[in-house]
């Protein structure tokens, strides 16, 4: 796995633990010689993950629309920077771009990306694995709500875990790189797309 698509905020959150989380991450993708992909932005969570790749020398992609430039404050250190023209755009190339997704604490704006990602592998339209960074169980409600719809059977089962989740990063991480498609999971797409 070459790059990981990382959705996190703006913002920091309420606590320094989604900080510290995110710094985390940043480290094990550059341990793991693993490019980050994210929104380019230089404040929130999006800032701490891109400052810690770059500090251990990681490689780090961001991708900015040019409209949020002012508002996100785009990263000038980066190693490459991919400016778009919309917010649609900004998310087709993090998934073209990207071998895998991860999902750290966000918003409305994280959330939108994270269940596009979802939908499209329950389609069968991409094969990357994906996973939630669940720094300070932030994830936990969207878990339980996982598991209701799969006991009400709006989720099917081997669905409800191809959204992997971890609080550690290190895990996380492990968990992508050694995530296997659900034989059950539908395809519309030949093997070369994905």
């Amino acid at each position: 796995m070459d790059k990981i698509a990382v959705f996190c905020g703006a913002s920091m959150g309420a606590s320094d633990v989604y900080a510290q989380g995110a710094k985390s991450l940043g480290k094990e993708l550059a341990r793991q010689n693993i490019t980050l992909v994210y929104g380019g932005a230089s404040v929130g969570m999006m800032g701490a993950i891109a400052n810690a790749v770059l500090e251990e020398n990681g490689q780090a992609i961001g991708v900015m629309p040019g409209f949020l430039d002012e508002k996100e404050h785009t990263h000038q250190q980066l190693s490459e920077l991919i400016v778009v023209d919309s917010m649609h755009e900004r998310k087709a190339k993090m998934a073209e771009l990207a071998d895998g997704f991860i999902v750290m604490p966000g918003g409305a704006g994280t959330m939108e990306e994270f269940f596009e990602i979802f939908t499209w592998a329950q389609l069968g339209l991409h094969r990357k694995p994906f996973g939630l960074y669940n720094i300070n169980q932030y994830y936990e409600p969207l878990v339980a709500l996982f598991n209701h719809m799969a006991k009400e059977r709006f989720l099917a089962e081997e669905h409800r875990t191809m959204a992997l989740v971890d609080e550690d990063s290190h895990g996380l991480v492990k968990q992508l790189l050694q995530y296997n498609v659900p034989r059950e999971t539908k395809t519309y797409i030949s093997e070369e797309q994905t």
